[in-house]
């Protein structure tokens, strides 16, 4: 099994599905912050993958986002 060069690599796929669905969607962060009923701060802090976010907020980020949790963390 071959190791990540990153020790955050399941944070980094969550963020980036997170900038590309939100931008597919012509949302800023405030709008998704909304939608998700989190801090527009605290959301670009995940989407700059500089916060650790737990699994709840996670979900929350998916529902609003109208996907899954495990399709924002899958691997390309």
């Amino acid at each position: 099994m071959a190791v990540s060069a990153s020790p955050h690599r399941a944070r980094e796929r969550f963020a980036a599905a997170l900038l590309r669905l939100r931008q597919e969607r012509g949302w800023s962060q405030e709008e998704l912050a909304a939608q998700a009923k989190l801090h527009r701060n605290y959301v670009g802090s995940i989407e700059r993958a500089e916060r650790n976010v737990g699994v709840d907020n996670m979900e929350k980020i998916a529902k609003a986002l109208n996907t899954s949790l495990s399709e924002m963390l899958r691997e390309d």
